[in-house]
Parts: C-alpha cells; structure tokens; sequence
C-alpha cells in the first residue's frame, strides 16, 4: 500500500521511471539474463564457468544444504537453472514386461562389456522444482518406451542436459527423442531422430546447444554419423550433414566470428567447424585420440579440444582458418600427455584446468601460451573423477564419484581451500548460480548454499 500511495503522488513522468526502474530491479533479482543462470551444459559460456554465482565454500550432509531431495530413476545429465526453477531429465525403469523381448539374462553376449538391452519400459521425464525449497513444480513423461539397446552401468537413458532459452526447454533424450516444452511443462513440439547405434552399447550422452534460435544436434556412432541442425521454436531440420566419425560423446560448441556462427565439433577423425546457418564446413584438423568425450572450449580467436582415452590429446586450433588446418604451425599450443578421458576442461579466466584420464591429477595451463602454470599434480583424497570442473568467486570446484569436492582458489598454484563430502554417488557435472551450487547424486539432487546470518 505504501508503494502504491507513494506513486499516487508522483508526476506522471517520474512514477513511470519509479515503475520501470521497480520492474528492472525484479527482473534482475530473479536472474534474468544467461549470465545469472546456468542455462545449458557447461553454464552461461560453455567453459564451466560463472562470473555472477556465488557458491559456498564449505559444506556437508549437516551445513549448507538448503535442500535434498531424492529423484527416481536414472540420470546423469547436469540439472540446469533459469530464474526460480530447476530443471532436470531422469529415466525411470516401470518395470512393465514386455514378453517379446527376452529377459537381459537370457540374452547372448553381442559386445565387449557384455551389456544386454532392457526388456521393461522405461518413462523418459522431465522434471521442474522449485529452486528455493526443491518442490517438485511439474512432472512431464516425455515418452515411455522399451530402450532399443542397452547402456553401461556408468551412463544412463537420460545423460544429456537440457537448455532453455528462457522461453521454451529442450530435452534430449537421444534414440527416445527430442522434446520441446514452455518452461510451464506444455509440450510444443517433439521429434524421433532415429535410433543409433553406440559402440559396445555403451549409451548416448551428448547434449544439443542451442544458438540464435537454432538446435544443434551432433550423433557420432557406429553407424551413420550426422550433425543436424533444426527451428528451434518449430522442430524443423534447417540441415543434416553426414560425418565419417565412429563413437563420440563430445557436446559441440557454437561462436561467432568473422561474422559467422561456427559450430565447432571435438571427434577422434576431426575437429570440425560448421557454418551454422548453411552447413557448410569451414575448417577441420585431426589429432585428437579415440572416444572423444570432453566438449570444446572457446578462447578468444582459438578453440582449445582435448581427449584422453587410449593416449592424450590437447590444442588450441583457430577459429579464422579454411580447410584442412592439421599439423599446421598456426596451432597454438599441442599437448600429449595428462589429458582427461570423461571430464571437460575448465577454462577460468585465462587458466585451463583439466584433471588426467579420470584420476584426481590435475594441470593448470596458461590458455594462451600452453605453457604449465603447476602440475600435473595430484590433488586431495579425491579418487575417481567423471563429473567436470566449475568455476566461480575466485574458486574452483572439482568432484568425484565417492562424494567429495575439492574446492580449490583460481591461482597459478595449487591452494585447497576446502574438502567437502556428501553421502551420494556423483557422475554428473556441477551447476552453479547466485548463491547455489547443484549436485546432482545417483540418488539426491543437492542445493548447497551458505545459511543466512
């Protein structure tokens, strides 16, 4: 009442600037713009990093968790957050039969981890909580249906993350379909994709980027291989390009420059750059090593990709060449050794952190130069490693599978700030924004924020 008496008063001009400078002041507290969210794997810039969040320091089962809440099925997508909701996508087993289908014991051994094709439906979801309590807001089944191949005990039906424009939500659930929802939980569209074919059936797992109204979806794997882009807003294929590439997890990347949008892809044949309006591709160079998992980072006019499976592979290609560009002395930097296998780089103001395969070894690089600022060196009682690094406040965050996070400070030497344990299996990335940082568990998703004075 008092703020509406006090505008009853004003000159007309003024109340409405007092109006107008109310409603700014709203719409920023709830994180309006991408760099207050964390909108889509690998947060506001795709590097792992926010420049506005906030997040605690320290923290465990009994100090600074605003909220648990346990999620049913599987997933080890990284949750996303715009304004007050969270968003995130879980597979559940329904444990609905279908007779057709022999029992996964019963099935002959067809690849090398021995991973059988489920015969239950599963319920492909997408859920929506409340980011202050952890209320679940809405549930919607994107699709139920029997996987058509099987996945490993490490990944999952549901492993790539959302994105969201702030209007709409686009969830990705690979072979199961790509579903696109208001941020109320209508659906507005879906497509099947087809169904591919993952060496050893050892699951999907790369998440679509969105860009300028367009979705990029890139499937490498051990049959036709594609990257397509499609209308966000509508659903329809822009454009499909073939690529003669085997196996990839590898969530691509989109910048602008030269006055174009690039999409830049990271697979053991090439890196790839693609025009993003007309498909066309621009540049490409070979050099990284087999099962190419971690996405690339953007560094000013250089893109930096690295791998780490069956050897080590790291460089920072540029954005600005045409054609084949391996091998050429206009690459930055190349690295050979210490590289990671699941987790994606960190690249936190001109530092880029990055653990060794899945191991708790950690190097820290000058971005530009290449040049070792510290390691490799190992770090904390940290084991094995599968979720990728992130930062914010001056502070790295680097968590492995048993629970713990290793809070490190943004420095050119190696400084442990805190170590942190949970009671929960983590696979999947952090996501930070405001005073938060989200962990997703095998079981629990987390909220940890530091207790109000």
């Amino acid at each position: 009442m008092e703020s509406t008496s006090l505008f009853a008063t004003m000159k007309p001009q003024i109340a409405t600037s007092a109006c107008l400078l109310l409603l700014m002041l709203q719409v920023f507290s709830l994180g309006e713009s991408v760099d207050e969210n964390w909108h889509q794997w690998r947060g506001p810039d795709g590097t792992g990093v926010s420049q506005t969040a906030l997040p605690p320091v320290e923290w465990s089962e009994n100090e600074n968790v605003k909220w648990k809440i346990a999620i049913d099925g599987r997933g080890t997508s990284t949750p996303i957050v715009w304004q007050d909701k969270v968003f995130l996508l879980t597979a559940i087993d329904t444990g609905v039969k279908d007779p057709s289908i022999p029992d996964p014991a019963d099935q002959p051994k067809t690849n090398y981890f021995d991973i059988k094709r489920p015969n239950t439906q599963h319920a492909f979801v997408v859920l929506c909580l409340d980011r202050n309590s952890g209320i679940e807001l809405w549930r919607r089944v994107a699709t139920t249906k029997i996987p058509h191949d099987g996945a490993h005990q490490d990944n999952d039906f549901a492993s790539a993350s959302p994105t969201t424009d702030g209007e709409y939500l686009y969830c990705w659930f690979g072979s199961a379909g790509l579903f696109c929802l208001d941020l109320e939980g209508n659906r507005v569209w879906e497509r099947d994709l087809g169904e591919v074919a993952v060496e050893s059936s050892l699951g999907e797992g790369c998440s679509p980027v969105l860009h300028d109204g367009k979705l990029v979806i890139v499937r490498d794997h051990a049959g036709q291989s594609s990257i397509e882009v499609l209308e966000a807003r509508t659903g329809e294929s822009l454009w499909k390009r073939e690529r003669d590439e085997r196996t990839a997890w590898a969530t691509p990347c989109v910048v602008e420059r030269g006055g174009m949008s690039q999409i830049v892809t990271a697979a053991s044949g090439w890196i790839r750059s693609y025009d993003l309006d007309s498909g066309d591709l621009l540049w490409h160079c070979s050099g990284l090593t087999g099962n190419v998992i971690p996405c690339p980072v953007i560094d000013g006019d250089y893109v930096i990709c690295m791998s780490g499976y069956q050897g080590y592979a790291a460089m920072a290609i540029p954005l600005t060449e045409t054609g084949d560009i391996s091998g050429s002395e206009k690459i930055l930097w190349k690295k050979d050794r210490g590289t990671p296998y699941i987790p994606s780089p960190l690249l936190y103001d001109g530092l880029l952190f990055y653990n060794q395969s899945n191991q708790s070894i950690l190097t820290c690089l000058n971005s530009k130069t290449g040049d070792v600022v510290f390691g490799p060196e190992r770090i904390g009682q940290l084991s094995n490693i599968y979720a990728s690094p992130v930062g914010a406040a001056g502070r790295v965050y680097i968590t492995d599978r048993g629970g713990k996070t290793l809070v490190l400070r943004r420095s050119r030497e190696l400084e442990v700030l805190a170590e942190n344990q949970l009671d929960d299996r983590f696979d999947a990335s952090p996501a930070l924004a405001g005073r938060q940082l989200f962990l997703r568990g095998s079981e629990y998703l987390y909220c940890i924020e530091a207790a109000s004075n």
